[in-house]
């Protein structure tokens, strides 16, 4: 089994396959102010297994297009969103996020925690804005620098995985040139890195190791894991994922 494929096998039934949390994902619904019972179309971009899907859904009268590139996620979500009464809410959409298929001015939320990386944020949140109508929301997290400055072990690091990677003013400076205003900005506490997702992970690390035989393949991507792991309990005063919800002006 390649890196990939591995990859696929350690996150595909995890609650969640980033930092984040229930109650973050209501605290930016409500820092977008939207009317819970008004009727909305919505696209979770990056949705993973649906953690944001699934809220969504839950607490919002909406129809929501869950976006991923990997059909494996979306099957979870669906089991899920099955289980919890709410298939009717939610269509799974197996597509890059960089090549979307949705109409001009489609949808009134676009959604994306922890995935916008993936294409970069400023050409995340300028591509997507075609989608929104006027007036709509975006929600996106986005790892984000804490502080001005920060100990070169942990700038080296970010800077090689994300370029992009930024102080929260700099994104916020972003999303104004791309025709939105910023509404809310909040970053995720270290609860959502270590108990909804680093410490579920490290109990999967076994059973994934010996469902695929020791191999030094799995090997090398639980260790990668335990050294992001480390990275964080060491320097978690730096960085973390920022929230950032903004609403399309005209332009």
């Amino acid at each position: 089994m390649d890196d990939f494929h591995l990859l696929i096998d350690l996150h595909q039934h995890a609650d969640r396959q980033g930092p984040g949390g229930e109650n973050e994902t209501e605290k930016a619904l409500e820092l977008a102010m939207i009317d819970r019972s008004e009727p909305l179309k919505i696209a979770d971009i990056g949705c993973g297994t649906g953690a944001s899907t699934l809220v969504l859904a839950r607490l919002l009268n909406a129809r929501i297009t869950a976006v991923d590139f990997l059909q494996d996620f979306l099957d979870v979500l669906e089991e899920r969103a099955e289980k919890m009464g709410l298939s009717d809410r939610i269509t799974a959409l197996s597509c890059s996020m960089d090549n979307l298929p949705f109409e001009d001015g489609e949808f009134d939320v676009i959604w994306a925690e922890g995935a916008i990386y993936n294409i970069g944020f400023e050409k995340g949140v300028r591509e997507w804005s075609r989608y929104l109508n006027v007036g709509g929301i975006l929600v996106v997290s986005e790892i984000t620098w804490k502080t001005r400055s920060r100990p070169a072990e942990v700038q080296n690091h970010w800077v090689n995985e994300y370029p992009e990677i930024d102080v929260a003013s700099s994104k916020i400076s972003i999303l104004e040139r791309c025709g939105y205003s910023p509404m809310g900005y909040f970053v995720l506490p270290e609860h959502c890195w270590l108990d909804n997702y680093y410490r579920p992970m490290q109990g999967r690390f076994k059973d994934f190791l010996e469902r695929n035989k020791n191999s030094g393949e799995a090997a090398a991507i639980v260790e990668a894991e335990l050294r992001e792991i480390a990275l964080y309990e060491k320097y978690k005063d730096y960085f973390s994922y920022g929230v950032y919800v903004a609403r399309k002006i005209a332009v």
